[in-house]
Order: structure tokens, then C-alpha cells, then sequence
């Protein structure tokens, strides 16, 4: 039956057929013995890839194609990378399912067209950027709001070779949440140094990448 209803498929065939313009590649890291989010993530990716010409999938073993993974800096599964003419720095940690199937979707929207969507004020200032940038962004499924942030995170790195954007399950990846005491959502942490809580415009999130950049 797969994780999409089929009047959903039919919805977002739609969707993607309108919005898409260029090749968009999901590549997506599992495991031999599939956990199952990884099983399911692995489900949810294929029939994407199934609704349109334009969303090719790719599926390594994280155990197994070690040089790939390491390529792409995946260091736990599952994983996503949205892909599009080049690695742009998106990650996507867990299943993106419930509210988070919205932060994937605008992922591939805004990768396929290559328009990150921020304005010109923000670019400018993104051009700033001159060190590494990892913006981590820990979401759960059941959360209404952790998508604006998440996909804003994902946008700003289509911007810059710089920046890397994670998007983390926090419950899915208990370890790594409570490592950077994560007791509310969403939570954005930029290099380790500079974070917050709750969804911020975009003017003060780039305002934030250049404060950790200073920190």
C-alpha cells in the first residue's frame, strides 16, 4: 500500500509536475538491517521518486558504502541529501513524515527550481559568509511549527557552499538531542554555539549565522 495515500499521490503528481523545473536527486543513506525508520524512510523516498521524472533516488548502505557516506558526511541513518546540480548541504535525519513531509517537499521544490526564495537583502548578507556554517535544526513529526524553520535552514544553504543544513528527529536521534539539550522545538544550534528556540523571521536567523561566525 506504501506510506502515501493514493489520493495524495495523485495530489502531489500534481504538485510536483507544476512546481518542478530541473532534476532533483534524493539520496537516501539506510542500513542492511533496516531500523524502522529506515525502512519506512527508504518506502517514502521510492514512491516519491515514482510520482515524477524529475526526482531520481539513489539508496546506499550505510555500512557498506562507507565512501559514500563519508562523500556526503553522513554520520547516522536514516538520512536524506536533496540533491540537485551540486550538493547543496541539505540533510535531512529521520523520517520526514507527518508535519515534516512539508520541510522535504519545499526541499525539492526550491532545489529543482535552484531558488532558494530568500530576498536579496538576506543574500547580500549571506555573501558575508566566508567559514564553515552547520546549522542544526531538531524537529519532531508532531510539530506544526518546526517546518518554516527547517526549510528556511535547508534555503539558507542553497545559498552558500558554506552551509550545511540539518534537519534532526530529535526523537529519533535521542543522543544527539539531549548531547544539545533539546527540551523544546524547534531547535536551531549554528556551529555548536550560537542556538535558539521557537521560529524566527528570516532576517534574524541570518543575523544569528553571522553572530556564530563572530562567537
Amino acid at each position: 500500500m506504501g506510506l502515501i495515500p493514493e489520493e495524495q499521490k495523485q495530489h502531489l503528481k500534481a504538485e510536483f509536475n507544476e512546481k518542478l523545473t530541473n532534476k532533483v536527486k534524493l539520496v537516501m543513506f539506510t542500513q542492511e538491517n533496516e531500523c524502522p525508520l529506515c525502512k519506512e524512510t527508504r518506502e517514502l523516498v521510492e514512491e516519491l521518486g515514482g510520482l515524477s521524472d524529475k526526482i531520481e533516488v539513489s539508496v546506499y548502505d550505510f555500512g557498506k558504502d562507507t565512501e559514500q557516506a563519508a562523500v556526503f558526511g553522513i554520520d547516522k541513518v536514516p538520512a536524506i541529501v536533496v540533491w540537485g546540480e551540486k550538493d547543496y548541504g541539505i540533510r535531512y535525519y529521520g523520517l520526514p513524515f507527518g508535519y515534516e513531509f512539508q520541510t522535504l517537499f519545499e526541499s525539492l521544490v526550491n532545489v529543482s527550481r535552484r531558488d532558494s526564495g530568500l530576498s536579496e537583502d538576506t543574500k547580500a548578507k549571506i555573501k558575508a559568509v566566508d567559514k564553515p556554517v552547520h546549522i542544526q535544526v531538531f524537529v519532531t513529526l508532531t510539530c506544526p511549527y518546526c517546518p518554516i524553520i527547517a526549510s528556511l535552514a535547508h534555503r539558507f544553504a542553497m545559498e552558500s557552499d558554506l552551509i550545511t543544513a540539518e534537519v534532526v528527529d530529535a526523537n529519533e536521534f535521542p543522543q544527539v538531542a539531549t548531547r544539545f539539550n533539546v527540551f523544546g522545538v524547534p531547535k536551531t544550534v549554528i556551529n555548536e554555539k550560537v542556538e535558539f528556540i521557537s521560529v524566527i523571521p528570516e532576517n534574524v536567523f541570518i543575523e544569528h549565522i553571522l553572530a556564530a561566525l563572530k562567537t
